[in-house]
């Protein structure tokens, strides 16, 4: 049970547009609660113009000690921090941010960690998998630096935005430790499927792969929480695929966000 908070409960806020399909006010707030720190976390839906005024007054509020940053914020917040984890700096995005002594921010992108938990908590080891990427913006960013890390044999990666996509492989390529290249919408020889877009938050939405192209025994994971089986998710359960949806996602990384946002994470 969350305690009713007073005037001495710290405030963290969770900005984004769209805010409502998120999960983690309840979930964080429960976890400081259960930590014995007294500490909420709010919602707050910003327009991307406004939020380089958010984040100037967010400065000036003497209570507030972090923020969580969920689309399309993420390369945006980055350039407010003044220090970030080194995955955070390589990938430019965060999805973290706890206030510093000196009252400036510190970051971390936290959502690759939570896509592959979500997919070894269902029994699936990303090493040795061909693994497709839908989607090169924050959270797919982070998702594609995880797979890499958790030792994949080789990852495709296909975004709408060329630029945006070309320039993660290019990052990812340079680390040595896995072939990465541009991808299509087409699953076929990949064991391992991934949607980092919000393909499916809207009712008509296309699916971000081809579905009729997926093979049975391939893994699919999707970041989306609203609906929480996404129509993807839908559609690869059918077919008999081993699936995680967002909100298994979110599980997975709900308490390295709070030892980041309490600060023992160790960074």
């Amino acid at each position: 049970m969350i305690p009713a908070p007073s005037g001495a409960t710290r405030l963290y806020v969770i900005v984004g547009d769209p805010i409502a399909q998120v999960r983690s006010p309840a979930g964080v707030s429960a976890e400081f609660a259960a930590r014995g720190h007294d500490g909420i976390l709010v919602p707050v839906q910003v327009a991307t113009a406004d939020l380089p005024e958010l984040l100037s007054v967010a400065g000036r509020l003497m209570n507030l000690d972090g923020i969580v940053v969920t689309i399309p914020h993420k390369f945006a917040c980055y350039q407010a921090c003044a220090s970030t984890t080194e995955r955070a700096h390589f990938l430019r995005t965060v999805n973290l941010m706890r206030r510093r002594a000196d009252g400036s921010w510190h970051g971390d992108m936290v959502d690759g960690l939570g896509f592959v938990g979500a997919a070894r908590a269902k029994g699936i080891d990303p090493r040795g998998m061909r693994a497709l990427l839908v989607g090169a913006g924050g959270a797919g960013s982070a998702i594609a630096l995880a797979l890499v890390e958790a030792g994949v044999s080789e990852l495709a990666i296909h975004d709408s935005a060329a630029e945006r996509r070309d320039a993660l492989v290019g990052r990812l390529n340079g680390l040595g430790k896995a072939p990465v290249r541009a991808g299509t919408v087409d699953p076929a020889g990949f064991d391992f499927v991934a949607n980092a877009t919000p393909a499916g938050m809207k009712q008509g939405d296309p699916l971000p792969v081809d579905v009729t192209r997926l093979a049975p025994s391939a893994y699919c994971g999707c970041v989306i929480t609203k609906p929480e089986i996404s129509p993807f998710i839908a559609a690869a359960r059918a077919l008999g695929c081993v699936t995680a949806t967002g909100t298994d996602m979110y599980r997975q990384h709900q308490g390295i966000m709070v030892d980041f946002l309490l600060g023992i994470d160790g960074d």
